[in-house]
């Protein structure tokens, strides 16, 4: 069979490419290119939150029926005040209505579209329809203290300064509950914790639940565009269920379900546990709930309003008798999905870190990445490193691969004779040509064996780039300032072309003219495609193929002289 090795090479790479553009667009949200577009059904009317049912938290849907934030808690209006925190790491606004938790902005990270700013998490924009918010209260009887009710902050200080925690206490007293709910910020540390002590001040038992819940709508980040995008949506963990990704749209027809049937939707996901955590997970950033440990929860993810949705817990208190009090500890984490940090938080945060269906192999190329970077301190340098280390463990391989080629590349002028007898018999031709690589001791598919084995790698190293904060905004040198965003003046694409080309011009050429001309088209092609891939990645192929074209170099110069004798 005459098979044709370059041809082989180039449809492995592109129907590897496919493969992994495909898998990035199932992990953004959009639907894969090999399945059916979904039906489209009529859409239902809206739902609003006063519409929601007024059923305890514990009924047997075990979905939250929380209060709307149409409805006024307090007998009289409420004037509320935003109280803003600030640590070296955090700059947090939390409203005394409800104790909500309105913005936070991260000192430490610039906005993805807007270098001058920082990246703000929490915040309400009507003006861009932006809602996210995490909020708290309890529920279990009417009129208890809630994310609706008017809380008094106690005095204190509101900025870290030369102190290493900074606490911030709101006290509000409702249907004979007093809630106190204590913020604690901590240096360098992006975990709030958050205490809620809850007192019965009444006369008669009450049996108050608490929950906590993250409020998000459901657009993409602002910089999010087609070719830079990635997973935006509520995510869980459980110890029985592992981790867990829902969409946005999936609440939605959930929510559209619901109308219709006048039934709770069916979740798809866990909905009771005693362990784990809930979170809003977006590019490079995680908001994360972990409420009280080995503590029984309701799970819940629903539509709160148009185009808003919550996932959140609900965690019952007990039986609280007059004069009797109960606290409850749990933790929020907001900042950035940087391995060493969410792994200290609790188990499984650092899953939110998503590499794709390669994790297996990626995890291992950021830990050995990340020792690298440790040495080197740049990231881009860093690649550069790791690229020849990943050179160094393919070489046999590679070698093997090369000389096959040469080999190839010595017997052209008997192959073209091959082809020149046998042009009117294919069957004869490939029975020639397979005899003469047998006789010349030649694999076929020799060249190509690496680029099979390399592929998972170059995937793998696309989720490591696309996914790790760590590479977020780190510059290589001159005009590379950020290794995870495209190469702004398209250098590195070019230098690819470049190298492809010397590489296809070093390789067997083609017996038929048009397919050696696609030979050399293709490069062209495929840099065009890593204008929009991470510099960093585009780097690390750039540098792989320059070590390439060395090695294959020196192998077809040690090939040459038998030739020519």
């Amino acid at each position: 069979m005459d098979i044709n090795k370059r041809t082989i090479l180039w449809i492995v790479f592109a129907v590897s490419l496919v493969i992994l553009w495909n898998n990035w667009q199932v992990s953004t949200g959009r639907p894969s290119m090999f399945a059916p577009a979904p039906a489209q059904t009529a859409k239902a009317p809206e739902a609003k939150k006063s519409d929601l049912p007024a059923a305890s938290a514990t009924a047997a849907t075990g979905a939250a029926a929380l209060p709307g934030a149409g409805a006024t808690a307090a007998a009289e209006p409420f004037k509320s005040e935003r109280i803003t925190v600030t640590t070296d790491v955090f700059r947090v606004d939390i409203d005394t209505l409800g104790g909500t938790i309105k913005r936070l902005e991260l000192l430490k990270f610039k906005d993805g579209v807007d270098p001058t700013k920082n990246q703000v998490l929490f915040d309400v924009d009507g003006a861009t329809g932006k809602t996210y918010l995490a909020e708290t209260g309890l529920v279990g009887a009417p009129g208890l203290p809630n994310h609706q009710t008017g809380f008094v902050a106690k005095p204190g200080p509101r900025m870290l300064n030369d102190a290493n925690q900074v606490q911030l206490v709101l006290e509000a007293e409702q249907g004979g509950v007093k809630l106190t709910k204590t913020f604690t910020f901590k240096r360098g540390d992006y975990v709030i914790d958050v205490r809620h002590d809850v007192a019965n001040v009444g006369t008669v038992p009450v049996k108050p639940e608490l929950y906590m819940q993250l409020i998000h709508d459901g657009n993409k980040p602002a910089g999010d565009s087609y070719f830079n995008s990635s997973y935006t949506g509520p995510t869980m963990y459980t110890e029985a269920e592992h981790y867990k990704k829902m969409k946005f749209e999936t609440l939605e027809k959930e929510a559209q379900e619901s109308i219709k049937t006048g039934k709770p939707a069916v979740q798809d996901h866990p909905t009771k546990a005693d362990n784990g955590w809930v979170a809003i997970s977006q590019h490079f950033f995680v908001s994360a709930l972990v409420p009280q440990d080995k503590l029984k929860r309701d799970i819940f993810t629903k539509k709160v309003d148009n185009n808003q949705y919550a996932i959140g817990t609900i965690q019952p208190l007990g039986t609280l008798a007059p004069g009797a009090t109960v606290s409850n500890e749990a933790k929020l984490y907001s900042g950035p999905q940087e391995s060493k940090l969410l792994e200290k938080v609790t188990p499984g945060l650092e899953l939110v870190k998503d590499y794709g269906w390669l994790t297996i192999i990626a995890k291992p190329i950021f830990w050995v990445m990340d020792h690298i970077h440790q040495v080197l301190g740049n990231w881009g340098w860093t690649i550069i490193a790791f690229t020849i280390l990943i050179k160094l463990a393919f070489f046999p391989l590679s070698a093997a691969g090369y000389r096959s080629m040469a080999k190839v590349k010595l017997v052209t002028p008997k192959m073209q004779a091959i082809r020149e007898r046998y042009k009117g018999d294919p069957a004869k031709m490939n029975q020639a040509t397979m005899e003469l690589y047998k006789t010349e001791k030649i694999n076929p598919l020799g060249g190509c064996l690496p680029i099979l084995v390399q592929m998972p790698v170059f995937i793998a190293l696309y989720w490591v780039l696309q996914a790790s904060v760590e590479i977020r905004g780190a510059p290589w040198i001159g005009w590379i300032t950020n290794l995870a965003a495209p190469d702004p003046w398209y250098i590195l694409p070019v230098l690819y072309a470049i190298s492809m080309y010397i590489t296809t011009k070093l390789n067997p050429a083609p017996a038929d003219p048009m397919q050696a001309k696609m030979m050399l088209f293709m490069p062209l092609a495929f840099s065009v495609m890593f204008f929009f891939f991470p510099s960093g990645l585009v780097l690390y192929w750039v540098v792989n193929n320059v070590l390439s074209i060395g090695q294959q170099y020196v192998i077809s110069k040690k090939f040459a002289p038998p030739a020519a004798a």
